[in-house]
């Protein structure tokens, strides 16, 4: 009788702890995310700018951006388009430094939106 009560309340706490105080809304694990909207065919200008803006220039614009590096132009973004470092980074992949640093992930919305202008040709529009 005292291992079947056992076993009973060994899967009733587990049943607990497997479902308890989970998330799995991205609007409660990242905030902020509930205001993006996904953009069919985005625009560095009015799409992707704002983004970085946003996210990454605090550190990457002006006189002397951290680690020498400026998100604040079109041209400026293009060179770690070109090699591939900013969605790394963006992405938090394997080899490349994670950003934003010392932040959590930019929300997946925001992530899709940059690779969509990137996959489309990544114009200067």
């Amino acid at each position: 009788m005292k291992r079947i009560v056992m076993a009973s309340l060994v899967g009733l706490v587990s049943a607990g702890l497997l479902t308890a105080c989970y998330y799995d809304k991205e609007e409660i694990l990242y905030p902020g995310s509930a205001n993006c909207t996904p953009v069919e065919a985005p625009a560095f200008n009015t799409d992707v700018l704002p983004l970085l803006e946003k996210k990454c220039n605090n550190c990457h614009s002006g006189s002397f951006p951290s680690g020498g590096i400026s998100l604040d132009s079109f041209a400026e973004v293009m060179k770690y388009v070109n090699n591939g470092s900013l969605m790394g980074s963006i992405n938090q992949s394997s080899g490349y430094v994670a950003m934003p640093k010392n932040a959590g992930k930019m929300p997946a919305c925001e992530v899709a939106n940059i690779q969509k202008w990137i996959d489309s040709g990544a114009s200067n529009n």
